[in-house]
């Protein structure tokens, strides 16, 4: 059978499994299998299982549950909550000093941990009922939490880099680095639009209690005191690695190590609070391996009946500008985000979108930064919008998920002027790997 055909076939297949509600690792398994042996016969089955060991063969890999671990011990342990009760006091008086240093906590816990889903669940039980008891517009605040949350998609260490890293084979700390520039560029957007907005319209957000600008130096500095620590450990982990002293499965290792010690120092380390670290972290790498295991197979088939040849031809003969087959992708990947998880996503495009932007001379460092940039469209954008869900799940009752989408609209599009930034100047994700590497 043609290719063309077959290409049809899967995709159809695909979308109907996903509109009976089958799970994606299982409906991509399947029709990989099926594939394959009506293709090649039972010979197959070996070939498949030949490919996923060679993926989770990677040592690599191992930095994934590390990093997922050292964020779930650095949520349980209070970092984020004394991290936020100490920005709180020194936003003073800014308008809109609330939401922005809801923004800055949401950087520097991107940095510390990279997992969104724990950070939105975060902000939204602390950052929110605050916002809204000083009075803060109800959009601005539930914009600022998921977009700023958000973020752990392109600060580092991110889990989406690691994972697009793998399956693209391209060097993970080339990727952080060029992720820095456009991920500080994106909350850049994010802080000038919030500050602009309270400027010009003050009740969108008032400034600080009278009492709490009025707060002594010294107390102020004792809120920093316990965050030294944990601080200190997301420097480390982000410095060995930039420095080239250690490869990320081992700083990841190490962080691990410093973030049990800092719970321990804290005496927040208990019993409880390793036991559900644990469970957290074994549950996500559960679904992580299973989307793994058959975006991996489904991949691994299609590229024997020559798949990936026949998408670079597709390509190649079109009467196309090479930045206009980008901005096509970047629609496809937009499109798939309104139903699809990030990790869904990623292994079933970057395995066939890679070789053909590299066949067109374009850096896969260049399109790993693109693709989380439009993940972080994906995070925010109806009907799936898994931002959205994390914040609702612990915002008020009176806050409907139709109030949250609407909060989330202007921040959407600071998303894709970021994103149309990079994908017209390359060199704001290139540069800083350029200088570092030489």
């Amino acid at each position: 059978m043609d290719i063309g055909i077959v290409t049809v076939i899967i995709v159809a297949a695909i979308a109907l499994l996903l509109m009976m509600g089958l799970p994606l690792a299982f409906v991509t398994g399947a029709v990989a299998v099926t594939a394959g042996m009506l293709s090649f016969g039972p010979v197959v089955l070996g070939l498949i299982a030949s490919r996923i060991y060679s993926f989770m063969n990677e040592y690599v890999l191992v930095a994934v549950p590390m990093f997922i671990l050292m964020a779930s011990l650095m949520e349980r342990t209070g970092v984020a909550k004394d991290l936020y009760r100490a920005m709180h006091v020194w936003s003073g008086g800014l308008r809109g000093g609330l939401a922005a240093q809801t923004l800055v906590v949401a950087i520097i816990m991107a940095a510390m941990t990279g997992i969104i889903g724990g950070e939105i669940v975060l902000l939204g039980m602390i950052a929110l009922p605050q916002m809204l008891r000083a009075g803060y517009d109800k959009n601005l605040a539930i914009g600022t939490i998921c977009a700023g949350g958000s973020l752990g998609t392109m600060i580092p260490p991110s889990i989406v880099l690691i994972i697009y890293g793998l399956t693209a084979n391209v060097a993970i700390g080339d990727l952080f680095l060029a992720t820095i520039i456009p991920g500080l560029m994106l909350a850049g957007l994010y802080l000038a639009y919030i500050l602009v907005r309270c400027g010009i319209d003050p009740r969108l957000g008032p400034p600080a209690p009278l009492e709490e600008r009025q707060m002594p130096l010294g107390r102020k500095l004792a809120l920093l005191k316990d965050l030294i620590l944990p601080l200190s450990v997301a420097g480390w982990v982000l410095g060995t690695i930039y420095a080239g002293i250690a490869s990320v499965s081992e700083a990841a290792a190490m962080g691990v190590v410093g973030t049990l010690l800092s719970g321990a120092v804290r005496r927040d380390l208990t019993w409880h609070v390793v036991r559900e670290s644990l469970l957290q972290t074994m549950n996500t790498c559960g679904m992580l391996l299973w989307l793994t295991f058959g975006a991996t197979a489904l991949i691994g088939v299609y590229n024997l009946m020559g798949g990936t040849q026949f998408v670079k031809e597709a390509v190649s003969g079109l009467d196309l500008a090479p930045v206009v087959v980008i901005v096509i992708m970047m629609a496809i990947l937009g499109a798939m985000g309104l139903f699809m998880d990030w990790v869904g996503i990623l292994l079933l495009t970057v395995p066939i979108f890679v070789p053909v932007i590299t066949n067109l001379g374009y850096d896969p460092v260049w399109f790993g930064i693109l693709f989380c940039m439009n993940m972080q469209v994906s995070y925010l954008s109806p009907p799936f919008g898994p931002a959205a869900f994390y914040l609702k799940s612990v915002a008020p009752p009176e806050i409907s998920l139709q109030d949250i989408f609407a909060g989330l609209w202007p921040f959407i599009i600071l998303q894709l002027i970021g994103l149309a930034i990079v994908l017209a100047f390359p060199r704001v994700a290139l540069w800083l790997p350029a200088l570092v590497y030489g």
